[in-house]
């Protein structure tokens, strides 16, 4: 049966925010509303099942949801998933009608150079991953055709990390509807041993859950199962809504009889470290704090209130200071000082008076606090036995003093020099994330992003809880020389309760009797040695025990934590050292079928002997974004500037209830400046075509905009819009859609909406909106190519300052119109017109408006200026010439 065209997929992977590990499983949405047994606009999605397997903290994960076309046309139905951010996706099969199409990974280039194939036959289609605050969504859309049914199949797997004491898996769930057979299924072989095992959901009563949740372990196995008939579904007796909307949250923890435990499969091994019931080491911290401008209002209340509240949970025996940033730098005190009552009180008052201000020094402020913690340990003004660490929090990037990141990494390493970790908290969304991410990274710390929300201050909170409880500092994992190969990090610079060390490696040879460990580190009090000793019989004989294992879980594991290493270390690399670090991490998610940041799943359909291709890649963090699916756009009736057609500018004057409009001709290939604000940093740019038949007639020649730009330097954040595809950069991160797309992406500040085949609607908060229209001619026209219009619907939020052919006339500005007689053509009348001190023949006409309806549009009657503009717009025209697009 037929695949129709699908929007093509992007995986936007979020790594920097896992690096502490939030282990979580899918949500679940369907795109259609039905009633069981009935369907709507004759599409029924009749199963949605989730089955988990969890082996040692290794998870694999198979989504399936089935539907069926019960119209007499081909229907579309949409299949989402939401992930893990620490999730690699393994594989993507479509089955229509009994036939499977698998999904490969390959690497980047190679899947892009076959979807840009697919583009250029115009048979694209569409996967789009998205990413929230936890997890990160895929989509995928296809047509059906009639009576055919559809089975969508997702496959990933992730190491649980352990956070604060426990494993937790999220599951977002929310159907959007009443699903006949809904199972979330899930199996868990822990060989320690569980010791908790608990499951809860927001969105449904106790006794409800009770009913339709099933629970148990027993020694080292767990089963969770969530299976809610259609009633129970039902947000009310009567209703045809589902209450399955929120949270479905699973956890549990493993026996601690020993702090560590080894497992080996078929020559791979994994070692879980975690001990418990050691004293806390003391440390000393200091808290670098932007207070900037940029951190004023609610983002500095957070800020302060989550500061309070860990000063409550400081301990006696730390230490600490606060400096805050903005451009200048400040202290609290000159030094490190003790956490004793009446310090931390002072401190609280200090806090309570923190005041936004000023620019952003990072650098200066960071080097401060390094050197007041080296200061400290080389005067013994700390304890022998403690540790340093320094969190920084900051909204936005540095603009003051040394403003090069990679400088201010520099400096930043040279100064700590290994001894201590750097932890980044990013506040928001304007910020450069890789940067704190790559400087945490390469100062054994990590980055972390803090959501601007209602609950900012918790995530503050939450972090610090995470670092506040040394137990080990300068932890080593040995094993015997020799004998093991290809090994995962083995040395970190803390070991924090709740928390847990993994490494994995390769035996060296398969068939030795024993296995030792060693995991040795410093104590509060003194220094530590934990080993363990594997019997290699005893070990075979256990193997036999375990229903749940999925293949070579190990070796998978392993494979999984090298590539998520590998990309890490790779983030600060250069040269020689970056390539092979590359081609390591490329090789191995090649081989174990992972889609990483440098791969692709490509999911290929024969269609008469043509091919239709879905790509799935998995970009970096950058600057934050959000992808979801949208509604159509409505364009407000006033005010409005656009340019459209060959290419007329039209601009409404709303204190005259009139608009005045006039034409730029220019050679095809020249870009033209619509809109620059110097102030909000936003441009607009576009590049003009002509027509096929290329008439050589300056005066009868036909131009239009071909390809649009448009850039924010505040948000580092492009768009170039051509009339096959939309490209965009956050950052470094680049993603491509089709005009075959539906797609949202969001982010604070931002958003941008691709309407299939109609138009973009690009949002920068609530006072500036464009809209491009596509305007797609008969592909045999003699003459004329398909072309982009350009719409300004809302410009409140551009500054006075703003220019460009457009952008000049956001402001109020006068004209008088006097003496109109006829002109030349009988319908048009000419008329006398003085703007800008300048008197100009213009002429009565019309342009056309595409922002409702693209096939026919509105007339708008306007004044046109002949010449160019020449009169109307300041300077002449060829002053708007620039070099290109950015």
């Amino acid at each position: 049966m037929a695949l129709a065209q699908w929007p093509y997929l992007i995986l936007a992977l979020l790594s920097g925010l896992a690096v502490s590990g939030f282990p979580r499983n899918p949500s679940l949405l369907l795109g259609k509303r039905s009633l069981p047994g009935r369907a709507v606009d004759g599409i029924e999605v009749y199963s949605t099942k989730v089955n988990c397997k969890v082996t040692s903290r290794f998870a694999h994960n198979v989504v399936t949801t089935r539907a069926v076309n019960h119209a007499n046309t081909a229907k579309e139905v949409s299949f989402d998933v939401e992930l893990p951010k620490t999730a690699f996706i393994t594989n993507f099969t479509l089955t229509i009608d009994g036939v499977t199409y698998p999904g490969k990974v390959k690497e980047k280039e190679v899947a892009k150079k076959q979807y840009e194939k697919a583009v250029s036959q115009g048979k694209t289609a569409g996967l789009v991953k998205a990413s929230g605050r936890k997890l990160e969504k895929f989509t995928v859309s296809v047509n059906v055709a009639a009576g055919s049914k559809v089975t969508f199949e997702l496959t990933y797997e992730e190491l649980l990390k352990r956070h604060k004491g426990k494993y937790e898996m999220y599951l977002k769930v929310q159907p959007k509807q009443l699903v006949k057979h809904f199972e979330i299924t899930v199996d868990i072989f822990e060989p320690q041993g569980i010791s908790t095992l608990d499951a809860e959901a927001s969105f449904i009563t106790n006794d409800l859950l009770g009913s339709a949740l099933t629970k148990s372990f027993s020694g080292k196995k767990g089963h969770v199962s969530f299976k809610p008939s259609l009633d129970q579904q039902r947000s009310c007796p009567t209703c045809t809504d589902s209450l399955l909307k929120g949270d479905f949250i699973i956890t549990y923890d493993v026996n601690r009889e020993s702090p560590a435990n080894v497992q080996i499969v078929n020559g791979y091994f994994v070692h879980f470290f975690a001990p418990q019931g050691l004293p806390v080491v003391p440390k000393s911290v200091v808290f670098v704090i932007d207070v900037s401008g940029s951190m004023h209002g609610r983002k500095m209340e957070q800020t302060k209130d989550a500061l309070l509240k860990i000063l409550e949970d400081v301990k006696q025996d730390d230490y600490l200071n606060f400096i805050l940033f903005s451009g200048d730098v400040t202290t609290w005190k000159d030094s490190l000082v003790p956490a004793t009552p009446e310090n931390i009180q002072e401190a609280s008052k200090f806090v309570m008076d923190i005041q936004d201000r000023g620019m952003t020094n990072i650098n200066d402020a960071l080097l401060r606090g390094i050197s007041m913690l080296n200061k400290a340990r080389e005067e013994h003004t700390v304890p022998e036995r403690s540790t340093s660490i320094i969190i920084m929090l900051t909204d936005g990037d540095a603009n003051v003093g040394e403003s090069r990141p990679e400088k201010i990494q520099e400096n930043v390493r040279n100064a700590i020099g290994g001894k201590f970790p750097l932890y980044n908290l990013g506040f928001g969304n304007n910020l450069n994330y890789n940067f704190l991410e790559n400087m945490a990274l390469e100062n054994h710390g990590l980055a972390r992003r803090i959501y601007e929300d209602s609950d900012a201050n918790l995530q503050l909170q939450g972090f610090y809880e995470e670092v506040a409880n040394p137990l080990l500092t300068g932890v080593e994992v040995e094993y015997p020389q020799n004998a093991i190969l290809d090994l995962t990090q083995n040395s970190y610079q803390h070991f924090y309760d709740g928390s847990e060390i993994v490494v994995a490696g390769r035996l060296a040879d398969e068939d030795m009797n024993s296995f030792k460990a060693a995991v040795k580190g410093h104590g509060a009090i003194n220094d530590l040695t934990f080993t363990e000793e594997v019997d290699m019989k005893e070990m075979e004989k256990a193997l036999q025990e375990r229903d749940y294992i999925f293949g070579d879980y190990i070796e998978r594991l392993w494979a999984y934590l090298t590539i998520e290493q590998l990309l890490d270390k790779r983030k600060n690399a250069q040269g020689e050292e970056k390539e092979i670090l590359t081609a390591q991490a490329l090789e191995l998610s090649l081989k174990y079928h992972f889609v990483t940041p440098l791969t692709s799943m490509v999911v290929t359909k024969p269609e008469d002997n043509e091919n239709q291709t879905a790509i799935a890649n998995k970009p970096g963090e950058g600057r934050h974004r959000r992808w979801g699916a949208t509604t159509s756009y409505q364009a407000p009736q006033t005010p409005y500037y656009y340019v459209d057609g060959d290419p007329h500018f039209i601009i409404q004057i709303p204190e005259k209830d009139d608009a005045i409009c006039f034409n730029i001709d220019e050679d095809p290939g020249t870009v033209l400046r619509l809109i620059q604000d110097p102030v909000t940093g936003l441009t607009v740019n576009g590049q003009i075509i002509g027509e096929k038949t290329g008439r050589s007639d300056s005066q009868t020649r036909r131009t239009y905009f071909g390809k649009l730009g448009i850039a924010s330097a505040q948000m580092d954040f492009r768009i170039e819009v051509t009339r096959e595809n939309i490209t965009l950069w956050n950052g470094d991160s680049l993603s491509t859609f089709s005009w075959l797309d539906t797609v949202m992406v969001t982010q604070d500040g931002l958003s941008v909406m691709i309407n299939r085949k109609k138009n973009m609607v690009v949002s920068f908060g609530d006072g500036v909106t464009f809209v491009v229209v596509l305007h797609q001619v008969w592909k045999k026209e003699p003459a004329h190519h398909d072309f982009l219009g350009f719409y300004v619907v809302n410009s409140r939020g551009m500054s006075a300052q703003t220019h460009g052919l457009l952008g000049q006339f956001f402001h109020p500005f006068d004209f008088q119109v006097s003496d109109v007689h006829p002109g030349s053509d009988p319908t048009k009348p000419d008329a006398t017109m003085v703007v800008k001190n300048h008197q100009l023949t213009v002429t009565r006409g019309s342009q056309k408006d595409y922002r409702k309806d693209i096939s026919v549009g509105r007339n708008v009657a306007c004044w046109f200026v002949h010449n160019n503009g020449q009169g109307l717009i300041d300077g002449i025209h060829r002053d708007y010439i620039v070099p290109n697009l950015f």
